[in-house]
């Protein structure tokens, strides 16, 4: 008989939020506290939680602070707006929370929640073959991430719409190209978002033609310097494009370096600490009653209608 195969779920809580912070934007308590974001997080939490079904949980945070990207590059992220400060207050919150749901946190100083995914991810693997991974994240970095063990189940619209990426998914969003391809495609394309420059001039579409032909940004420079005038690819030797990706080859190759996440944060990790054993409903439904997220209750693993009502008529005595 097969065994079954079991789960890890890895959150980007910081990504989780910032999505959830903007696309419920009027929730409050009834005391005047805005909690939209660490709403909008447990939603899609115990959503996750329920369709996925993890033997694991790991949550991940960005920390305040400069990391190793912005030593190497002091303009990376430069023109992102800061979100107002009710929003880390939230993340606060949100940190508290999660306690309650006893799933451990896993943050360091100098490196993004990227990088620690992308560690956990490996270190988790290499500790555990027969494990498939879901990485949760509104962030599409993460897709460099996907093989045949890992995917990325990612917000498409607010909070509500889903979607599930595993190998297949990426090539098709992405004109064939694979999941270990994407950082050489932002190499080409750059980076709004974090201010990775990429070469000016080259767009997504452009720069998936060039890798999709040459594989890697590496073989992509290595077929430009050996066939110089040639004219087996039309694509590369046009004269502009050309000109572009000569002037700008180290920008080019910085820029992928710089979008790579990393796999060697030193963190203190083990995966059996990360087992979601048997969730304490009740402190976890003071917990929901105290930040008056009522309407979550009912979605707790194990309950349901009739529960949430007899749990009313106690609480309140209806």
């Amino acid at each position: 008989m097969e065994e079954k195969v079991e789960k890890l779920l890895i959150i980007d809580a910081n990504s989780v939020l910032h999505r959830a912070y903007h696309a419920i934007p009027f929730l409050k308590t009834n005391k005047g506290e805005k909690l939209n974001a660490v709403y909008g997080f447990f939603s899609i939490f115990l959503r996750a939680l329920k369709e996925i079904k993890p033997g694991f949980v790991a949550i991940t945070f960005d920390l305040k602070g400069l990391t190793f990207r912005h030593k190497e590059f002091e303009k990376y992220k430069a023109k992102r707006v800061s979100a107002p400060p009710e929003f880390y207050q939230q993340i606060e919150v949100a940190k508290k929370a999660i306690n309650v749901f006893a799933v451990p946190i896993f943050e360091k100083k100098g490196f993004e929640a990227d990088d620690i995914i992308g560690t956990i991810t490996s270190l988790s693997l290499e500790k555990k073959k027969d494990l498939e991974i879901i990485i949760l994240s509104s962030d599409l970095d993460t897709l460099q991430l996907v093989s045949s063990k890992v995917k990325v189940w990612t917000m498409k619209k607010g909070i509500n719409e889903v979607s599930l990426y595993g190998e297949e998914e990426v090539r098709k969003r992405y004109d064939g190209l694979n999941p270990f391809q994407m950082n050489d495609m932002r190499g080409l394309r750059g980076d709004a978002s974090d201010n990775i420059p990429g070469v000016p001039g080259i767009g997504e579409k452009t720069a998936i033609k060039l890798i999709k032909e040459f594989i890697t940004l590496e073989k992509l420079y290595e077929a430009l310097k050996e066939r110089g005038e040639s004219k087996e690819s039309k694509l590369v030797f046009k004269e502009n494009i050309r000109k572009l990706l000569e002037r700008y080859k180290e920008q080019a190759l910085f820029s992928k370096k710089l979008s790579e996440m990393r796999k060697d944060v030193p963190i203190k990790f083990s995966l059996e600490e990360c087992r979601l054993g048997n969730l304490n409903n009740k402190k976890i439904i003071d917990l929901l009653k105290n930040l008056e997220f009522y309407s979550l209750i009912n979605r707790l693993p194990g309950r349901g209608e009739k529960a949430f009502s007899e749990q009313k008529r106690m609480d309140f005595g209806n």
